[in-house]
């Protein structure tokens, strides 16, 4: 409950996300066409990224929150490089209605992982020997209202 202004009413403890620790659960870079795929291109490679999140409840108050991130650039199709990367965090989560904690855990935790993931992939493309990879930044907000959408259409009877 609020007093009107926002703010939370006297005696309520607001409401807290932090961020216990961070890391690289899973990653791999592939250059299988080393060094051809090195050379100089007229055309750009074509690339695809997909980007997942998943979360799983460790404690009352804590959340492992994994962004898993693959991608593949491709030309004259050869695949130049290859990666994944499930980067993940550990964030404790107080004062948070139930009904509000499914999307902040889906969406807010992710959008604080991403910069870091983004950073893990560019410098891995770099140090692969391409131009660094910079992911553009990603709508969660969207991509939770599609992952539960999606949800909700496998539940539907046939």
């Amino acid at each position: 409950m609020t007093n009107g202004n926002g703010a939370p009413m006297q005696g309520e403890a607001p409401p807290q996300l932090s961020v216990l620790v961070q890391y690289i659960k899973d990653f791999s870079f592939e250059n299988p066409n080393s060094p051809g795929s090195l050379a100089p291109r007229e055309t750009q490679p074509a690339i695809g990224i997909q980007i997942n999140v998943s979360a799983a409840g460790l404690a009352e108050n804590d959340y492992e929150v994994s962004l898993s991130i693959e991608g593949k650039a491709e030309s004259g199709g050869s695949v130049m490089f290859a990666f994944e990367l499930v980067y993940a965090g550990v964030f404790r989560i107080q004062n948070v209605a139930q009904e509000n904690l499914h999307p902040l855990v889906m969406i807010e935790c992710p959008r604080l992982l991403f910069p870091f993931a983004r950073e893990i992939v560019s410098n891995a493309t770099r140090n692969g020997g391409f131009p660094p990879l910079m992911l553009d930044p990603v709508d969660f907000v969207a991509l939770y209202r599609q992952n539960m959408a999606r949800q909700a259409e496998q539940l539907r009877p046939s």
